[in-house]
């Protein structure tokens, strides 16, 4: 018929709204000859329509037709399809969906047979209905064709919906189940000695063990093999057995002119790709029972006996199954377990990630891990939740309560829908893929096959977010919310979690005293109250922060604490419920050591800093004093004043502790902070800074209190030691000199009862009984040492300093610094030292010797008996007074000549030593490292003990957390020490060459 110009045929209106894309292609199609006795038939439009891709069924079809021998096999093929339903609808819903399996009938036109019969055995084929379907294979090339004709048949009854996705995963791992018995037949049959000699079991892993397997995945195996009989050796069996396992693998691996079927990949094996291919069972039960890892007994979960001697696969399924179930009582469980998971996600290309199905945030890999690690937790003792596929074990854990009905359900769901999509997805071209496609014509595909036709695109993208979102969601307090439901007052009817199994899993989860933990959460959500219920919302996402910590006993417990002090209180629950950074930083400062927790239990309301995306910035000195003074001026007494500064102090120091432990842990949306150097610099200025803006504050309330607005003395502090050098660590003391110069007309006598007045006076209050942290004062740098005065006049300090400087006081004022008082005496004094710290000539040879002499002597003499010298942070080898000598010898030699010396920080001076040439860029580097390690153990073991020391703790759950602080994983302590002994051991050597050496 001719259209006339301008206006569409009828057909290709009609073909438009049957679904076609492309209705003039469409419509040549129809007109092809191959189609001529059924083009007009209204039936397969329709059915044609239905298919997931019109346009792709079509041609699938026309191919299929083209590639008949005869014109009567083509006349049989197109009477059956338009006169059986059943066929017509499996046949077009294949070539409608897969582009692969069309390819396929072309090849062989005749296997469109296969989806004739239409009777109820053939409606849940099992192994051995698969088996006789590839009972002919020959070789692997037969193997091929054989396995897609199963597959088609597979597919048929998936994309029709004669089968649910759970069915379509049984069937896929059953089919894998037949071609792996069948490639070991191929190959023993090529060697029939090998066969002789030995007994080889196939165990299947992973989602082929879990009877859950997709359309195209590696199958994962493990094999187990035994001498055939008594009279052959061992080694030679085991030889034979795995010239077999190979040969097997690479009949179902290798690449034919019928393709491939999927890779077998053994990796799971013990030592992975290193280890023998095959062992014994006996070296496999001493593998794991000796080295394996968390990880391998997860993937024992799984195991399953489905080719060779399935008599010996079953020992040693039944022989592992004990170590299985006991892997939760395994120290580091959940963690090492939830750690490998975020693994998988960090290792997913950044362009990937949003569209990974399997690995990805809230997708398949979420559910199965959360499934199997409760399955390993309460499996133990509860032999119900054992089974291998991952959907019945969700239903398994849901009917003994382990997992709400709710989040089952909803799990479930989205599982399924989750997996359908993974399915449709390899099955267009049968590749191994997890990524959602970007093409459009590609999503309508997919949205169609699932059932979407309205809008496909836009639904698919749609549904994809709603079930991947809940599945993220309930994946993530999934192994926490049943703990609330195990000491709440459930509904009639409902399952909760017994007592011993909450116990079971709390300890997997790391908690020493769970009895103990129950109670508080008892007592945090039991009620009908609002604080109650959103206790009950938070509580399941900070348990699994608490659990990612060292120490989760101390973290709920401290969480108990501050909500029984700020409960009442309306903008605290808020707070953590809207805020989502603000629960957890709180989690990680509460269960991360004793120090942190500590400061915010004595004043609750700094709970809010945490909420406040700036709230961790730390203060410059200038707003600290202009608060501290503020707070001075208006107490009534000095001992008033000082309680007000050492208040602003307390909170001070809890929001640094807070950000150093944050910036070290880091949170799900901000990965630990990096420059680890920064992290010490941050805090060795804030809190000294603070420490400054603390002695203006309580030398204001002595003066005003004593002399009004003026002292008779001008007066100032000058800060020595790590508090000049913007150093100090949370528990460290404050060096300090005090410099005085009297006023005009003012006697000296008089001036200088005022000034030790003002300093005793000054130390007795920041001394005073308080819950706030103490700030003690150190004078020991002062000239003539403790047997000198206290505070002297800048006359008095220039007349020692020109008779009587020893060395040690030159080097000792490389870090003085005015922090307090009057800023003008403060320069004045800076003036008078320079010449003696950076002296003109630099330093002599008997001066370095002297300090060399006394740098061993402190080695020798000060470092306690019993401790290990390798690891005390300030006197040990490499440690920070190695390098702060080793740099301040540069400073004393070059400083007068070097401007970027002239500095009182440690770092800033070892940067400027390597800008002028006076170490190389490699012993700059490793004296950096080193001193920023020693920095941050020091400050680790202050935040985790609430005590200041220069070693490691020996309590193993300290030495945990401080570990944690450094950035190691869970139950790596040991990685830690060796790495710090190794650090610490390479600075040691650049210090023996640049301190003890000839090098200067």
């Amino acid at each position: 018929m001719t259209v006339p110009s301008g206006r569409r045929s009828s057909t290709f209106t009609r073909l438009l709204r049957y679904g076609f894309v492309d209705p003039s292609h469409a419509e040549k199609l129809l007109g092809e000859d191959a189609l001529a006795a059924v083009r007009s038939d209204p039936v397969l439009l329709d059915a044609l329509g239905a298919a997931a891709d019109p346009d792709l069924a079509l041609l699938g079809l026309v191919r299929l037709a083209e590639a008949q021998p005869d014109a009567e096999a083509r006349r049989t093929l197109l009477t059956t399809l338009v006169s059986a339903k059943p066929l017509r609808d499996r046949l077009l819903g294949v070539l409608g969906a897969s582009e692969a399996l069309a390819d396929h009938l072309a090849r062989h036109p005749q296997d469109w047979k296969s989806l004739v019969r239409y009777e109820s055995s053939d409606l849940h084929p099992d192994i051995a209905e698969f088996e006789r379907g590839l009972a002919d294979v020959t070789d692997p090339v037969s193997l091929r064709v054989a396995y897609r004709r199963c597959l088609l048949s597979i597919a048929a009854r998936d994309v029709t919906g004669t089968t649910d996705v759970s069915e379509t995963a049984a069937e896929l791992a059953d089919l894998a189940t037949a071609t792996l018995r069948t490639a070991l037949r191929l190959a023993q049959e090529a060697a029939p000695e090998d066969a002789a000699a030995c007994r080889l079991a196939v165990i299947a892993m992973g989602k082929c063990g879990g009877h859950e397997l997709n359309y195209v995945s590696d199958v994962d195996v493990i094999y187990v093999g035994e001498p055939a009989h008594e009279g052959i050796d061992e080694g030679e069996a085991i030889r034979a057995a795995t010239r077999l396992a190979a040969h097997l693998m690479r009949i179902c691996s290798e690449t034919t002119v019928e393709g491939t079927i999927w890779p077998v990949d053994a990796n799971l094996r013990p030592e992975g790709r290193n280890g023998p291919l095959v062992r014994t069972l006996s070296s496999h039960l001493a593998y794991y029972h000796r080295w394996a890892k968390t990880w391998e007994f997860q993937a024992l979960l799984k195991a399953r006996p489905v080719a060779g001697d399935l008599a010996l696969g079953q020992e040693y399924v039944d022989a592992l199954a004990p170590l299985v179930w006991q892997a939760s009582e395994r120290e580091n469980f959940v963690t090492d377990t939830q750690r490998m998971r975020r693994r998988v996600i960090d290792a997913i290309p950044a362009a990937e990630a949003e569209r990974e199905l399997k690995l990805g945030p809230g997708g398949l890999r979420d559910v199965e891990f959360a499934v199997q690690l409760l399955q390993l937790v309460h499996g133990r003792t509860d032999t119900s939740l054992r089974s291998p596929t991952t959907l019945a074990a969700l239903a398994e854990l849901a009917d003994g309560g382990y997992i709400g009905r709710t989040d089952a359900f909803q799990l479930d769901e989205a599982y399924r829908f989750l997996r359908s999509l993974e399915h449709r997805i390899q099955l267009f071209k049968l590749r191994r893929t997890h990524l959602v496609p970007e093409d459009e014509a590609d999503l309508r595909r997919l949205g169609r096959s699932l059932g979407l036709r309205t809008e496909p695109i836009a639904s698919l993208l749609k549904e994809w977010k709603r079930h991947s979102g809940a599945a993220r969601r309930i994946h993530e307090k999934l192994f926490y919310r049943p703990l609330l439901d195990a000491v709440a007052h459930l509904a009639p009817g409902e399952a909760g979690l017994s007592p011993a199994a909450a116990r079971d899993r709390l300890v997997a989860l790391g908690y020493a005293d769970p009895a103990a933990a129950l109670r508080h959460l008892e007592a945090l959500t039991n009620g009908v109250s609002r604080r109650a219920a959103i206790q009950r919302t938070l509580l399941p996402v900070l348990l699994a922060w608490f659990a990612d910590s060292a120490d989760p006993d101390a973290g709920l417990l401290n969480f108990r604490k501050v909500s029984d002090a700020l409960g009442k209180t309306p903008w605290y629950l808020r707070l953590l419920r809207d805020e989502g950074a603000a629960a957890e930083n709180l989690a990680r400062v509460l269960s991360a050591g004793r120090l942190a927790p500590d400061l915010l239990l004595r004043a609750p309301e700094a709970v809010a800093l945490l909420g406040d995306p700036a709230g961790l910035d730390p203060r410059p000195r200038a707003q600290l004093e202009q608060e501290i003074l503020a707070a001075v001026g208006r107490a009534e007494t000095p001992e008033a004043g000082v309680v007000a500064a050492r208040g602003v102090r307390r909170r001070e120091l809890f929001r640094t502790a807070a950000a150093d432990l944050i910036g070290s842990y880091g949170t799900e949306d901000n990965p630990a902070e990096e420059d680890r150097g920064a992290l010490v610099d941050r805090v060795g200025s804030a809190v000294s800074d603070l420490t400054a803006a603390t002695l203006a504050g309580t030398l204001r309330a002595v003066v005003r209190a004593g002399w009004g607005e003026e002292l008779p003395t001008r007066f100032t502090v000058i800060g020595m030691g790590r508090f000049g050098g913007h150093e100090l660590a949370y528990g460290s003391d404050a060096d300090v000199l005090f410099v005085h110069a009297p006023r005009e007309g003012v006697d000296e006598a008089e001036a200088s009862r005022a000034a030790n007045a003002v300093v005793a006076e000054m130390r007795r209050l920041l001394q005073l009984p308080s819950a706030d942290p103490p700030l003690l004062i150190d004078t020991d740098l002062r000239p003539e040492g403790r047997n000198g005065p206290l505070v002297r006049t800048l006359g008095s300090y220039a007349a020692y300093y020109r008779r009587w400087s020893q060395t040690w006081e030159a080097q000792a004022l490389l870090r003085a610094e005015p922090v307090a008082g009057d800023a003008e005496l403060g320069r004045a004094f800076v003036e008078l030292i320079d010449p003696l710290r950076y002296p003109a000539e630099g330093t002599t040879e008997e001066a370095e010797r002297e300090i060399r002499r006394l740098k061993a002597r402190m080695e020798a003499e000060r470092v306690p008996r019993g401790q290990d010298p390798n690891l005390h942070t300030k006197l040990g080898r490499g440690g920070l007074s190695d390098v702060e000598w080793t740099v301040q010898l540069l400073q004393l030699r070059h400083g007068h000549h070097e401007p970027g010396l002239r500095t009182t920080r440690t770092r800033e001076a070892l940067a400027a030593a390597f800008e002028a040439d006076l170490l190389d860029q490699e012993q700059a580097r490793i004296l950096d490292e080193a001193w920023v390690l020693a920095a941050r153990v020091r400050n680790a073991v202050m935040l985790v003990r609430g005590r200041a020391g220069d070693t490691f703790p020996s309590d193993t759950r300290e030495l945990g957390a401080v570990s944690r602080y450094l950035g190691y994983e869970a139950g790596h302590a040991g990685d830690m020490l060796e790495d710090y002994r190794r650090t610490t051991r390479r600075a040691r050597g650049v210090v023996e060459e640049l301190f003890y050496g000839a090098a200067l």
